[in-house]
């Protein structure tokens, strides 16, 4: 199915305007809430070796007001969920964009501004919830990336039922997205780095059916489907647990793909296994994991454009995603304010990979990674809730650039009512 903003408009306007204004002040309006989220972003990342550009470097500020509101009174509730966007050039060049930051022209330059806005409307019968229109998307076989001042958002219908004790039912049917750095929509396409498959063709439909069972408060087993029309078809098999082990928790997080061509195939063929495990032990202000990450079978895991994908493994500047690549992970994170000082908080992760098979060279792929992350947000005081995270990257690889990358970014979010 097909939705343009202009029939989101009209569809989300329609129902609500046959509702009395007695109706809408029962829920609609009382559970409504707004927020402005903000966000200062510099981002340099070089590159350490061969030709080509040196470097990608733009300082950006993004607003982003989000509002949702309740649900009319009624056996069917409606209800009406509204972003707005806007993104402003602080500093770029046409020898230094492409970061993701701000949309790039046919000239390499970033326009001084950019906005986008997208409406959704939706209704609730008991626990089952429909919405139709513009929404950001968080499930394993589809995610919208958030790493960079403005989101990126899909357009379609999804459909959650929760009417079944410890189930969670879903059921989407996607046609468009908008990337975080672009003003307007467009097609679907399949991620094609260092040629994993026979081409980035587009597609029109993203299906997705799946269910989450939450056995108890401490285990949740989901499967989910999703099919990239005449592309791919992919199944998720994932569980969540949570173990008190001594003073502190033992957390498990396995996930499994098996991804196969679908219909007419017009990226070829596609056949993997991914296989990602994540254990963490935390104790107090510590918190230490170790990570696998494997794949197999005869190509790269696919995946959408723009996402960011469902994986442990998935990094700043890489996603240790090529056929047969194995990586292995360390993490190790602490929250200060087990030493009285809370807003403090510090990360690291490093992952080391090899048998990767990419396309674009010959021989073993191996590379690695190592991101570290510095925040502290602001307890009291007139700039209370403000954040200042600092992230720096950097990745070393026998088949691809080498990266340093570093990433300083002031965030607030403000609630309006």
């Amino acid at each position: 199915m097909r939705y343009s903003k202009q029939i989101v408009v009209c569809t989300t306007l329609s129902p609500l305007g046959l509702l009395s204004s007695a109706a809408l002040a029962q829920g609609f309006i009382e559970d409504s809430h707004a927020t402005l989220q903000t966000s200062n972003f510099y981002l340099n990342r070089d590159f350490r070796e061969d030709s080509g550009i040196s470097k990608r470097e733009e300082w950006a500020q993004g607003f982003v007001l989000d509002f949702k509101s309740g649900y009319t009174q009624g056996v069917v509730g409606f209800g009406l969920d509204a972003i707005g966007m806007l993104g402003l050039k602080l500093d770029s060049g046409p020898d230094r964009s492409g970061t993701g930051l701000l949309p790039v022209g046919h000239d390499g330059r970033a326009p001084d501004q950019y906005s986008k806005f997208g409406v959704a409307v939706k209704a609730k019968v008991s626990k089952t919830e429909l919405k139709v229109g513009e929404m950001l998307l968080k499930y394993p076989t589809i995610a919208s990336s958030i790493g960079r001042i403005l989101p990126q958002t899909f357009q379609g219908g999804v459909l959650t039922s929760k009417e079944l004790d410890g189930f969670t039912f879903t059921f989407a049917d996607i046609n468009r997205t908008t990337l975080r750095d672009y003003s307007h929509n467009q097609p679907l396409t399949l991620v094609n780095k260092n040629k994993r498959f026979s081409g980035a063709p587009d597609a029109d439909d993203f299906k997705l059916a799946g269910l989450d069972y939450a056995l108890g408060k401490n285990l949740v087993l989901t499967y989910q489907r999703g099919e990239l029309e005449d592309i791919y078809t992919q199944h998720y098999l994932g569980l969540n647990h949570a173990y008190p082990m001594g003073p502190g928790t033992l957390k498990s997080d396995v996930r499994y793909y098996i991804s196969h061509d679908s219909g007419a195939a017009h990226a070829g063929t596609i056949d993997n296994r991914t296989l990602n495990a994540l254990f963490t032990y935390g104790i107090g202000g510590h918190l230490a994991g170790i990570g696998y990450q494997g794949l197999s079978g005869s190509t790269a895991m696919p995946y959408v454009v723009g996402t960011d994908a469902y994986l442990t493994n998935y990094m700043m500047a890489n996603d240790f995603m090529e056929r047969d690549e194995r990586s292995w992970q360390l993490r190790y994170s602490y929250d200060f304010a087990a030493l009285g000082i809370p807003g403090l908080t510090f990360a690291t992760r490093y992952t080391s990979a090899n048998h990767a098979n990419p396309a674009t060279v010959a021989g073993e792929g191996r590379e690695w990674e190592r991101d570290t992350d510095l925040g502290y947000v602001i307890q009291s005081g007139s700039f209370k809730n403000v954040g200042v995270l600092w992230r720096n990257a950097a990745l070393r690889s026998n088949y691809l650039r080498d990266i340093d990358e570093n990433r300083l970014i002031i965030s607030y979010t403000l609630p309006l009512f």
